[in-house]
C-alpha cells in the first residue's frame, strides 16, 4: 500500500490538516493517510499541556468518516521525543511491504538540515512538500548542500529522484490560513471555532474541557 504520513502535535488538528491530507491523497494517488500525533516536539516546547491521548483522540474522531484517514499512536507508544527518522525506521521495520510518503510543509523542508539525522530521511521514505500556490522555487535548491550530490533531476516526473530509490515530491496546497495556535486563543475567548475545526473535535474539546486556560 501506498501510505502517507502526516506527523503533527495536533493541537488541536483543524480543517487544514485535513485539507493537506485530501490534496496529498490525490496528487500521489495514495491509499491511506496515516496522522501521528507526537509524543514530544524535539524542536520547541508543546503550546499547553493537552494529553497525547486527548490529541490521539481529537485526531481520531476528525478522521472517523474518512476511511482513507487513519489516526495512529505509534509515537505515543514509543514514548519521548518524536523525531521522524526514528518513527520512519520503526514503520519500515514494522510494515516492510508498504510504500511511505511522509509529508512536510515548505517551511519545514527548508529547515530539514536541522533535523535528527535528516540524510536518513531520504533512505527511507519518499518525501511529499506542500506548498502554498505561487511558490515557484525547485525544491533542489533547498537541500542542505551536504546531501545535494545524491538527487537528480527526474525529467518523466519532474521530481526529485534519491539515490535511495525514494523521490521529493511538490504539492501545492489550497487550504485557507488556520493554525492550531489561532484556535486555542479563539477557544480560550470563547469564540466560534465551528468553521476551523470538524464538529467532532468541537464536541471532544468541550466536554474534556480542554483550552480553557491557554
Amino acid at each position: 500500500m501506498r501510505i502517507g504520513i502526516l506527523g503533527g502535535t495536533f493541537n488541536p488538528i483543524h480543517f487544514g490538516h485535513l485539507h493537506i491530507a485530501e490534496e496529498v491523497l490525490k496528487s500521489c494517488a495514495l491509499d491511506q493517510i496515516w496522522f501521528l500525533p507526537t509524543c514530544q516536539p524535539p524542536h520547541k516546547e508543546l503550546a499547553v499541556e493537552v494529553s497525547f491521548s486527548d490529541r490521539l483522540a481529537m485526531v481520531a474522531a476528525a478522521v472517523v468518516d474518512e476511511e482513507r484517514f487513519v489516526a495512529c499512536d505509534l509515537e505515543g507508544r514509543r514514548g519521548g521525543p518524536s523525531y521522524s527518522v526514528e518513527t520512519l525506521e520503526q514503520l519500515r521495520r514494522t510494515f516492510p511491504l508498504h510504500d511511505f510518503y511522509f509529508i512536510m510543509g515548505l517551511d519545514s523542508f527548508q529547515e530539514i538540515g536541522l533535523w535528527k539525522n535528516y540524510p536518513r530521511l531520504f533512505e527511507l521514505a519518499h518525501l511529499v512538500v506542500t506548498a502554498r500556490p505561487g511558490f515557484s522555487g525547485s525544491l533542489r535548491q533547498l537541500l542542505p548542500v551536504a546531501i545535494a550530490d545524491r538527487f537528480c533531476y527526474d525529467a518523466k516526473s519532474k521530481n526529485l529522484a534519491h539515490a535511495a530509490g525514494f523521490s521529493v515530491f511538490s504539492v501545492t496546497h489550497t487550504s485557507r490560513d488556520i493554525s492550531s495556535t489561532a484556535v486555542r486563543k479563539l477557544l480560550l475567548l470563547g469564540g466560534d471555532v465551528r468553521e476551523l475545526i470538524p464538529a467532532a473535535v468541537y464536541e471532544y474539546i468541550r466536554r474534556h474541557h480542554l483550552y480553557r486556560n491557554a
